[in-house]
C-alpha cells in the first residue's frame, strides 16, 4: 500500500461518542459510499480486546472498498489487524520505531502543530501528516487551534501528502481549501452526521472542485463554474472560492474590523466591498489596523 503512489482526498477517522446508538461499521461504511477514502480507527476507551475487535471489522471493511486502514496509536494493533497503517502523535512512539516493527510497506503518518513539526516528521520519513487543530476541536481538548497560517505554511514547502483537520465543517471547508489545502479530514462533521454518506459526497465535491479548477488552470481551458480562482492576496499567492470582496473580507473573519482594501493598486471604498468581483490574477492587499493608532 505504501509508496509514490499513495494518496488521497478525504479522510475519515472514528468517533463513537458523536453516533450514540448507531454501529461503528455502519457509520464508516457510508463514509467510504460518499467519498472518503483513507480511514482511521481511533478510540481512546476501549480495552485492548474490544479495540482488536474493532480494528479487524474495520479492516474488513476497508478491504472490501479497497481503502486504506489506519490505527492511530498503536503499531501493534495495527499489525494485529492487518492494517495498512499506523498514525501518531508528537508523544508517541518515533517515527523509525514504529517503521522497524511494522516493516517498509506500511504507511505511517504523523500529527503536526506547527511547521517546524512538519518538516521534522517529513525529515524523519514520514508517508503523510496531518496539519491541524486547523480550529479548535473537541477531539483535541486543551490543545490550541494551529490556525489557516500553519495551512498556508504546508502548502507553500511541503512535498509530501498531507491532509489539513481540526474542526472542520462544510461550513468552514472553503475556507482551509483557499489556505491551500487538497486534502481534508473530518470526525464529527461525518460520523455525528445523521447522513454521513451525503456529507462525505459533499466534502469530497468540494475538493474535486478544487482539482478540476487547478487543471483546468495548467491545461488553459475554461475554469468550471463555482471553481476557485487564482489571486494574490496580500503578497501570496493563492485561491478562493470567493467571488466578490466582501466574501473575501468576510472569510478572513474582518468584516467588522478596521479595513482598507485595495484591489490592483485602487483602494475600494467599505461601501464598494460587495460589489467589487474578484477576477483571476487579481492582487488585493487588506490592511487591518490594529489599536487606537
Amino acid at each position: 500500500m505504501r509508496g509514490a503512489g499513495f494518496d488521497f482526498r478525504l479522510y475519515a477517522i472514528t468517533g463513537e461518542p458523536y453516533h450514540p446508538g448507531r454501529d461503528l461499521i455502519g457509520v464508516m461504511e457510508a463514509a467510504i459510499r460518499g467519498g472518503a477514502d483513507i480511514v482511521q480507527l481511533r478510540d481512546k476507551e476501549s480495552p485492548p480486546s474490544r479495540l482488536l475487535d474493532k480494528a479487524r471489522a474495520l479492516r474488513e471493511l476497508t478491504r472490501r472498498y479497497g481503502v486504506p486502514f489506519i490505527v492511530n496509536d498503536h503499531p501493534e494493533l495495527a499489525l494485529a489487524a492487518e492494517a495498512d497503517g499506523v498514525h501518531l502523535g508528537q508523544e508517541d512512539m518515533p517515527i523509525a520505531a514504529a517503521r522497524r516493527m511494522l516493516g517498509e510497506d506500511k504507511i505511517i503518518g504523523v500529527s503536526t502543530h506547527n511547521i517546524a513539526q512538519a518538516r521534522e516528521a517529513v525529515r524523519q520519513g514520514a508517508d503523510y501528516i496531518g496539519v491541524g487543530p486547523v480550529y479548535p476541536t473537541p477531539t483535541k481538548p486543551g490543545r490550541p487551534a494551529a490556525g489557516l497560517e500553519f495551512v498556508r505554511q504546508a502548502a507553500a514547502e511541503i512535498a509530501i501528502p498531507w491532509v489539513a483537520i481540526g474542526g472542520i465543517t462544510l461550513d468552514n471547508a472553503d475556507e482551509v481549501l483557499d489556505a491551500g489545502a487538497r486534502r481534508l479530514c473530518a470526525v464529527s462533521a461525518i460520523v455525528g452526521s445523521p447522513d454521513p454518506e451525503a456529507i462525505s459526497r459533499e466534502f469530497r465535491q468540494r475538493i474535486e472542485a478544487r482539482e478540476a479548477g487547478r487543471s483546468a488552470r495548467l491545461s488553459g481551458a475554461e475554469l468550471p463554474a463555482g471553481s476557485p480562482i487564482p489571486i494574490r492576496l496580500n503578497g501570496r499567492e493563492t485561491e478562493t472560492t470567493a467571488r466578490t470582496l466582501m466574501e473575501l473580507i468576510e472569510r478572513h473573519g474582518l468584516a467588522d474590523r478596521r479595513v482598507v482594501a485595495e484591489v490592483d493598486g485602487e483602494i475600494v471604498a467599505r461601501a464598494a466591498w460587495s460589489r467589487t468581483p474578484l477576477k483571476a490574477g487579481a492582487t488585493i492587499e487588506l490592511v487591518h489596523f490594529k489599536g487606537g493608532g
